[in-house]
């Protein structure tokens, strides 16, 4: 135990947080049947409940909301596509998690609890923080309980996904060589051939321009769009409304007193042997000799994780120690001691090498955490409170916005125009179901109040249509300048396009087309200094074998993109760091991981409820 304990202390930092293991890219091979209750899957008898579904598509439209920004159309993201790949991932995860049940590889909750208390990520001075742990727990809407049984899980998936991608095979000489390859570099030199010369070539008349008018009317019309008023009620501004008192937070601090005191934590050695002659051999030597103890401890313990460091096991708390009997042994020595106990796992020989006395956070220290959560909860109470009256209000005063404003102290703030499409800036109604009701036919015709709409977690939104302006056609004279400046844009590229073409060709042929080249550089696969994808594969897709070579690569709207490959300096198998070669290794492992579980999908037994995965 105490070796996996060790051995996995780091697993626990990427895993702490883990909410579900996540395998996106699999297919599926389905049987469709009318469902029962609110399954959407069933994979080997573990169901993946509609609910459960819905809160990960959620999530995860939310997390590509963030990392994109007003930039992405959450329509977009909410396609057969998008909501079968989540199924997919979903399916994968309870195909492993049936492995791990089937092998009995679950883990004791005293050994996730051990990690949990041993991760950095909720430590603070050397020593296990309940009130990081707490925070980290009210962060995800969920218990001390719930967490551990996830861990207890969780943790044993990814020690099964680690033997598999670590067991895969791959030739010392093979993967050497295709590293050296990845890493191989080649110097070039430039010629762009740019658009803006054939512009005065490109001939256009009104009848050419009236041609792709007609022919892409559709182009040219302006959206639908309103200007709106809008109100929110968020849990954060009545939270503001009304900070904890110095009373309140003095009190809540006296109340939560454990959960902001330090206990009492030794750093302490052991070593670990099978029989108690052992560990009364090793006392007495260390007896004599307390500076052998960590000769003793590589020799003989059989924690080998701890061996290697001479017994040391760290800094503990009695609550950490898996062991309960073992923990009282330790907490009963003086600094310096040395004693044996009898565990579940056999006979120790521990010292205590140093003793930090428990002690309690000051008030100062805390003051803000505290009144930081105090305000969260009053917020969270109030915003409970308000919530339904906010909601009657927008719908029984239909007509404004200011009524509610008033009873709830809001700002009634005003949009500009805005489109449907959530490609845009819009702030708190940037939420696809309050946008679908703000163009609504009885926002736009009546100029009513939406319904109020939770756009995020404790936070409600109303809004009313101002003023609306219709899609509309523009007129062919309103656009004549933009279409004249798209197909000039189109047609000279297309002629540096053909210029570039024919340069190349000469090139090939050993020609001099008059190309002035740029300054000579080296680039790599790792390193393209600005080069596009398309153009940086071609360049190492090039036969190097007689040099120069030459490459050429279209720029979308820009014109011609000629390179000449004058050099290829190669990586010496010797100049190799292990990580390059590590990362031709893990992609052979994830192969071969895709193999594992396409085999255990052939081998399962699997439903989807079609029905079901595409309700809303």
């Amino acid at each position: 135990m105490f070796d996996l304990v060790q051995k996995y202390k780091k697993l626990i930092m990427g895993l702490i947080g883990l909410i579900a293991l996540s395998f996106i890219g699999w297919g599926v091979d389905q049987k469709i049947n009318s469902g029962v209750r609110d399954t959407v899957a069933s994979v080997n008898g573990l169901e993946v409940s509609q609910f459960e579904f819905q809160e990960q598509y959620r999530v995860q439209q939310e997390r590509v909301k963030r990392m994109f920004g007003g930039s992405v159309d959450p329509a977009a993201l909410d396609s057969p596509e998008a909501r079968r790949a989540l199924l997919d991932s979903m399916i994968a995860q309870r195909l492993m998690a049936s492995e791990v049940a089937r092998g009995h590889l679950l883990m004791s909750s005293e050994a996730v609890i051990e990690l949990i208390t041993a991760s950095p990520e909720f430590q603070e001075n050397g020593s296990f923080s309940p009130a990081l742990y707490s925070g980290y727990l009210a962060q995800r809407n969920i218990s001390d309980a719930r967490n551990v049984m996830e861990l207890q899980s969780q943790l044993p998936m990814s020690r099964l996904v680690g033997s598999i991608t670590e067991s895969a095979i791959f030739p010392r000489t093979v993967s050497t060589r295709l590293a050296a390859l990845a890493a191989q570099k080649r110097e070039i030199s430039e010629a762009r051939i740019a658009v803006q010369p054939f512009e005065a070539l490109v001939k256009l008349d009104d009848a050419k321009l009236k041609s792709h008018y007609d022919a892409n009317a559709q182009d040219y019309r302006t959206p639908e769009r309103v200007r709106a008023q809008y109100v929110v009620l968020s849990a954060e501004n009545l939270a503001r409304g009304e900070p904890p008192s110095e009373a309140e937070i003095k009190a809540a601090y006296e109340a939560r007193a454990a959960q902001f005191r330090v206990e009492e934590q030794r750093r302490a050695s052991h070593i670990l042997v099978k029989t108690k002659d052992e560990a009364e051999k090793l006392i007495l030597e260390i007896r004599k000799n307390p500076n052998r103890f960590a000769e003793l401890a590589k020799k003989h313990s059989q924690d080998t994780s701890s061996a290697e460091q001479g017994g040391d096991l760290g800094t503990v708390s009695r609550e950490s120690l898996v062991s309960k009997r073992l923990a009282e042994v330790i907490f009963g020595l003086k600094q310096g001691e040395a004693a044996t106990a009898q565990s579940e796992f056999g006979f120790h020989v521990v010292r205590v090498t140093s003793i930090q006395a428990g002690a309690s956070r000051p008030f100062g220290e805390v003051r803000a955490e505290i009144a930081a959560e105090l305000a969260r909860q009053k917020g969270a109470k109030k915003f409970a409170e308000a919530a339904e009256t906010f909601s009657n209000m927008v719908y029984e005063q239909s007509d404004s916005l200011k009524p509610v404003a008033e009873r709830f102290k809001l700002q009634v703030q005003t949009t500009g125009w805005i489109g449907k499409s959530a490609r845009q800036e819009l702030g708190a109604l940037d939420h696809p179901k309050l946008l679908a009701a703000l163009f609504s036919s009885d926002s736009i015709k009546n100029k009513r109040n939406t319904d109020a709409v939770e756009v995020v977690p404790n936070t409600l939104v109303a809004a009313r249509v101002v003023e609306h302006q219709p899609a509309a056609q523009r007129k062919f004279d309103e656009v004549k300048d933009e279409i004249a400046r798209l197909l000039r844009q189109r047609e000279s590229s297309e002629l540096a396009y053909k210029d570039g073409l024919a340069k190349l060709e000469s090139l090939h042929q050993g020609g001099n087309p008059g190309v002035r080249w740029g300054a000579v550089r080296s680039i790599a696969r790792r390193d393209a200094q600005g080069l596009s994808t398309d153009a940086l594969r071609r360049i190492f897709a090039a036969d190097a074998s007689k040099l120069p070579a030459y490459v050429g690569v279209a720029l979308p709207d820009a014109g011609f993109l000629l390179v000449r490959i004058s050099r290829v300096v190669d990586v010496q198998p010797g100049e190799l760091d292990a990580q390059s070669a590590g990362g031709i290794a893990g992609m052979v492992g994830a192969a071969q991981f895709d193999a594992y579980v396409s085999n255990l999908r052939g081998r399962a037994d699997i439903s989807v409820n079609a029905a079901n995965l595409e309700k809303k």
